[in-house]
């Protein structure tokens, strides 16, 4: 009787009371990358919470920078799918500490965020600030939960883990390590590793396969992550960091480690028009970058036949008004495009104010000319073209003679098959697609990043390393374009004002306002866009007025903190203005490093 009262009674509850315990048990620890994400982001807004707190209370500065300290690391590990998927307020959580111009608008919207605060309370905090530090962490716990709501309200697909990903080590790579998401208190070193290990928990979480192939690469992944923090713990001072290997060494393991468990795993890319292309390896692959990402719209996608066009129109003075002047004149092939003057010279013979930027890499950004006042490379050929100062001619001039050329007819016929008749548009567009082709990233520096030689010198990595630290240039010249264009997505292009003196004599700066002129907006006076420093040793003179003619003179300038570092008056510029405290032999790595930049076409 007792034996049965067990059997019938008391194995069901103990069986039911276990099955409970290990579902229970399975759903713990089997919680989605969704569901994680969420978790840290309540955690993450329960410290801004006591950060607010605290900031009510404390006057110690450590006491302040520790528990902002903290805070960030909370927002990095979720930093991944806060930019990934809410990137206009994530722009509001971790953005520069500038602010954010809607130029059609004629208007500005001011910086939040954390870079806003570190600027409150590093290198010390002043109680002063107390006001201003309250607010701004009131305003970041208010984004936060935006961000809560919008992730809870979504699905996150596998296909999407796995880009954000991806795109988060490009992050790591071109924002993280060089400071220019942590300027002040230089933090970005010590911020890597909470980084890596969201990457590796939502990457091995969404890489179920298990085949050998499979769990290789798993762990692989989490012996390199591994291996990564710890060179970061082991090289944690920010000016000495050596990025070089760093890069070259971990972040391009981890990145094709990722992009082989996405194959393995059967996992599909996302269809979107991405500038960085998802079928490349890394950031430093010939072909990581898709120049269709910055066309008007899909009939003026590249293909080399409209490359063979654009080439032939290049080159021919039939575009301009007196037959005498082609887009070669100003951009010599032999230079990287340029033509070798301070400024460019005029139809009639007279120096015009600005100097002739490079093509090179110029289909690899979505702001054209100085003052960015053309999105397309088809908008910019068209406003070249009918400048009176420049061809002063037109597309449709040239029209009747292709009409009559067999050889151009045919171009034209293989760029355009299902055209019936030639149109201005298509005449644009070969032009704009031959300067598009005009990006070989082959240099000496990508040859080394990519392990395809060791050719690089002390001397060059030295300057590679200044580069993207001590001397803050890749917050503005973002690797690995080294222009303007900002990563990871790479679909907007920046400008900057950097005070450019008017000549190496005068005490003021250049008088050109730049993109002031399109967009009446104070702190556009004076602003130009950031050119890509590819192929810079082919290129001088340099600056939007061509005032200095040798590598040397520019960094000098910006080693003493540029226009408002000299002590001209420069209310709104953008770049840091305290002096770098470069030596003289920082300085001669950093040209070195520049002029691994150019490609073997030039050199």
């Amino acid at each position: 009787m007792k034996i049965d009262f067990i059997k019938n009674i008391f194995f069901p509850i103990l069986f039911s009371f276990l099955t409970f315990f290990t579902s229970c048990t399975k759903e713990k620890t089997e919680t989605s990358v969704k569901q994680d994400l969420l978790i840290d982001l309540e955690k993450l807004e329960n410290k801004i919470v006591l950060f607010k707190k605290l900031a009510e209370n404390e006057k110690d500065s450590k006491k302040i920078q520790d528990c902002f300290k903290e805070t960030r690391t909370l927002y990095k590990k979720t930093e991944w799918a806060v930019e990934y998927f809410v990137p206009e307020t994530a722009r509001f959580i971790n953005g520069p500490a500038l602010d954010e111009l809607e130029v059609e608008e004629n208007k500005f919207l001011p910086p939040n965020g954390f870079q806003v605060i570190e600027e409150l309370i590093f290198p010390k905090y002043d109680i002063t600030n107390k006001t201003d530090l309250i607010r701004e962490i009131a305003i970041m716990r208010a984004n936060i939960v935006q961000v809560k709501q919008h992730l809870d309200a979504i699905s996150i697909g596998e296909k999407h883990v796995i880009d954000a990903a991806r795109f988060e080590v490009y992050r790591i790579l071109t924002l993280g390590i060089t400071g220019f998401d942590s300027p002040v208190a230089q933090e970005s070193i010590n911020e890597v590793a909470p980084v890596l290990v969201s990457i590796q928990t939502i990457v091995l979480k969404t890489c179920k396969n298990n085949s050998k192939e499979s769990s290789d690469l798993k762990s692989q992944l989490k012996k390199t992550i591994a291996n990564s923090i710890s060179y970061c713990s082991k090289n944690k001072v920010f000016n000495t960091f050596d990025r070089a290997t760093f890069i070259k060494d971990y972040l391009n393991v981890i990145s094709k480690t990722i992009f082989e468990l996405q194959k393995q795993n059967h996992i599909t890319n996302i269809n979107k028009n991405s500038a960085v292309n998802p079928n490349a390896a890394t950031l430093f692959e010939k072909n990581a970058f898709n120049v269709n990402a910055f066309i008007p719209s899909t009939e003026y996608a590249y293909s080399v036949d409209k490359v063979a066009l654009g080439n032939q129109l290049f080159f021919d003075t039939s575009i301009s008004k007196d037959q005498k002047r082609s887009c070669a004149t100003c951009h010599v092939p032999e230079k990287a495009f340029t033509d070798g003057r301070k400024t460019n010279l005029s139809l009639d013979g007279f120096d015009l104010p600005r100097n002739t930027p490079t093509l090179t890499y110029a289909g690899l950004q979505n702001a054209l000319f100085w003052d960015l006042r053309q999105i397309d490379l088809e908008k910019q050929s068209v406003d070249v073209v009918q400048n009176e100062q420049e061809m002063h001619g037109s597309f449709s001039q040239i029209i009747p003679f292709i009409n009559n050329d067999k050889k151009y007819k045919a171009l034209v016929k293989k760029a355009y098959p299902e055209t019936d008749k030639i149109e201005e548009w298509q005449l644009q567009n070969a032009i704009a697609s031959y300067i598009r082709s005009l990006n070989d990233f082959d240099s000496k520096f990508d040859l080394y990043m990519r392990g395809e030689s060791n050719d690089f010198s002390e001397e060059e990595k030295l300057g590679f390393n200044l580069f993207a630290g001590k001397a803050k240039c890749a917050t503005c010249h973002f690797i690995p374009l080294f222009n303007g264009t900002v990563p990871p997505n790479y679909s907007k292009t920046e400008q900057e004002v950097i005070g450019t003196p008017k000549d190496k004599t005068a005490k003021e700066i250049s008088p050109d306002l730049g993109k002031y002129n399109q967009f009446k907006m104070d702190q556009l006076k004076n602003a130009f866009k950031t050119p890509s420093i590819r192929n810079v040793a082919k290129t001088a003179p340099y600056m939007h007025n061509g005032v200095f003619t040798t590598l040397e003179e520019v960094v000098d300038f910006y080693n003493k903190g540029g226009g408002k570092g000299l002590g001209y008056a420069v209310e709104n510029q953008t770049l840091p203005f305290d002096q770098l405290k470069l030596t003289k032999k920082e300085e001669s790595a950093l040209v070195a490093f520049m002029k691994t930049l150019t490609d073997k076409r030039y050199q």
